[in-house]
């Protein structure tokens, strides 16, 4: 079995979306001086590789801690979104052969950008193309970018029709290239995104992993 880390780092400073509180990380005890190293965390609750949950978008839609586990875990295909320009939409038809109820990676090849202006440039889903995956029971889709909408959005409507169904989004995830490479050579992919158990929070940093089987030798 080999594991693929999906996740940025967690680091004072890093990018977060407009408008979100900023990543502050510094020790709170040290060893040193108390015995101990406990560090202090200072951030939003969609820093880094995070899931949103439904309540993101809405009140009254289900928090993180009110979704089955299984909304985190299972297994998955990767659509290739590379090549794509700035700001670019990725529409319905790149979603046509999806299979059904998977968890749906985005490869845009838009973590090449992380901690750069040009991050914000991101291609996104349209609103057709997420009524067409949550049609296909889709109820998992994550982005190696910042956001599955256009950066910065005010209506959301990839946002609102994932979210409205319930389903859960996953963004800044990182080497969706990797795992791309695994599916095309007809590994089967696993993956992994259990948020930190905020009780009703709209959205949590996750360690997100790829398992991809490999025959023993």
């Amino acid at each position: 079995m080999r594991l693929i880390d999906l996740s940025v780092p967690l680091r004072t400073g890093m990018p977060v979306y407009p408008g979100d509180p900023e990543v502050d990380i510094r020790p709170a005890l040290t060893a040193a001086e108390d015995g101990v190293n406990v560090l202090h965390l200072r951030m939003g609750s969609q820093s880094g590789t995070h899931v949103d949950a439904p309540s993101h978008i809405e009140d009254g839609l289900p928090a993180l801690d009110e979704l089955p586990l299984d909304r985190f875990d299972g297994p998955a295909h990767v659509v290739d979104a590379r090549g794509l320009p700035p700001r670019a939409a990725m529409e319905a038809d790149l979603f046509a052969h999806v299979p059904a109820g998977r968890i749906v990676l985005l490869a845009t090849g838009w973590s090449a950008h992380w901690g750069t202006d040009a991050y914000h440039g991101h291609p996104y889903l349209t609103e057709e193309a997420a009524a067409l995956l949550v049609a296909r029971g889709v109820r998992t889709v994550g982005i190696d970018a910042l956001s599955v909408d256009p950066t910065p959005g005010e209506t959301l409507p990839a946002h609102r029709v994932l979210c409205g169904a319930g389903a859960v989004i996953a963004e800044n995830l990182t080497n969706l290239a990797e795992v791309l490479d695994a599916q095309d050579a007809g590994h089967d992919v696993h993956v992994s995104l259990f948020p930190l158990h905020l009780p009703g929070a709209d959205g949590a940093p996750v360690r997100a992993v790829a398992r991809i089987p490999e025959p023993q030798p």
